[in-house]
C-alpha cells in the first residue's frame, strides 16, 4: 500500500527506530511511547486489520507474538512483566491500518486497560 506509514518504514522510505527485522516481520520503537518499552511488531506484508487475516497467516501472528516475547526478554522485562495488544479498527484505537502488535513494558499496567 503506497500511503501506509508502516509500509514506508519497512521499505526504508521514512526513518524508523528498527530493533528487529527478518523477511516476515519488523519491530521498531513507537514514536509516541506509552511505557519505557513500547515497540510495534508488524508483518512486512501489508494486512490492514486483524479482520483481514487468513488461515495461512496463523503462523505469522504466532511469530509476531513470539518476537514480542523475545524483545521483552532482551530488554529485561521477561520476569517483571509486559503487555501485548492488537487494536482493531478506530473504536479500539487503531490509527494505522497495518496490523501491529504493541509491546509495552517497564511500568505498572492496570486492568481494564481503558
Amino acid at each position: 500500500m503506497n500511503d501506509c506509514l508502516f509500509c514506508k518504514i519497512i521499505k526504508g522510505e521514512i526513518p524508523g527506530s528498527i530493533i528487529y527485522r527478518d523477511d516476515r516481520i519488523v519491530a521498531f520503537n513507537d514514536i509516541n511511547p506509552q511505557a519505557p518499552l513500547h515497540a510495534l511488531i508488524v508483518p512486512t506484508r501489508h494486512i490492514p486489520t486483524l479482520n483481514a487475516l487468513r488461515r495461512e497467516d496463523d503462523g505469522l501472528v504466532g511469530e509476531m507474538v513470539r518476537r514480542g516475547a523475545a524483545i521483552a526478554a532482551e530488554k529485561g522485562y521477561e520476569e517483571s512483566g509486559y503487555r501485548t495488544v492488537f487494536n482493531t479498527n478506530p473504536g479500539a484505537g487503531q490509527s494505522v491500518f497495518h496490523i501491529h502488535l504493541h509491546l509495552l513494558g517497564g511500568r505498572k499496567f492496570t486492568w481494564p486497560p481503558g
